[in-house]
């Protein structure tokens, strides 16, 4: 596998994931899953990419970018763990204890790139003092564009060049206990990121299904699929005993 190759594909996935040029797009584009996706299709294991994918994707299942202020960048998180989970074998456990540092690293580049687009604000000031509509909109799309390609790119290009021997390194130097360590903190991890997103909605009435589900996972072991199965049953229940109750209400 060319290595160059895969940090340039982050690199655009990146950028092209928090350009917001086309909010849906990006937003999709800029998720862990699509990222595992496409990862998995040039490491022809698209089964694990998409398992790393999906596992760090639940972590910030519950973020919400209040105001436009970004807590935490998911699209860094997977750009940057996903491809060198790939590379050296880790666990999708292992893989999120990996992607959440690098998510909190992200909030910083976001601010550098706010606070440059106050540059090319004043500049389109002067533009708009001469009436130059050119200038006004190379100041609003093409130079923040071209900025926020270099914030964005390079550091994850340059990262995924040199990531995977480092990751590799420490990870061999490591005592055992670190690692188990990491494993436990990325298995519970998503297990907050369902919390948060269930506290956020205000249901708190729907946390007993999710650590009826949680648990089930963890200690009968059953699978993504008949869990998926029989939560839709417990779904499909309760709709139906809410409706049958609220008709007794109005009879």
């Amino acid at each position: 596998m060319n290595i160059i190759f895969v940090a340039a594909v982050c690199g655009i996935m990146y950028f092209l994931g928090t350009s917001k040029i086309g909010y849906h797009f990006t937003t999709a584009l800029g998720s862990p899953i699509v990222i595992g996706l496409v990862l998995g299709l040039i490491y022809n294991d698209v089964a694990q990419g998409l398992l790393i994918g999906a596992t760090i994707q639940l972590v910030y299942l519950g973020v919400i970018a209040t105001g436009g202020n970004v807590p935490a960048d998911q699209a860094l998180a997977a750009t940057i763990a996903i491809p060198i989970a790939l590379q050296t074998g880790l666990s999708a456990e292992v893989a999120v204890g990996l992607a959440v540092p690098f998510g909190v690293l992200g909030v910083f580049l976001d601010q550098i790139r706010r606070t440059t687009n106050s540059i090319w604000v004043h500049k389109a000031d002067k533009f708009a003092e001469a009436a130059d509509m050119k200038g006004i909109m190379k100041c609003a799309i093409i130079y923040p564009a071209i900025f926020g390609f270099c914030l964005r790119f390079f550091p994850v290009f340059l990262i995924n060049l040199v990531g995977a021997e480092a990751v590799t390194f420490v990870m061999d130097i490591l005592p055992t206990w670190v690692i188990t360590g990491f494993s436990i903190a990325g298995g519970l991890l998503p297990a907050l990121g369902f919390s948060i997103i269930i506290i956020t909605i205000g249901r708190k009435e729907l946390l007993p299904y999710f650590f009826i589900g949680f648990f089930a996972v963890a200690y009968l072991g059953i699978n993504t699929m008949a869990a998926a199965v029989f939560g839709s049953c417990i779904a499909i229940l309760s709709i139906f005993n809410a409706r049958k109750n609220s008709k007794g209400a109005t009879l």
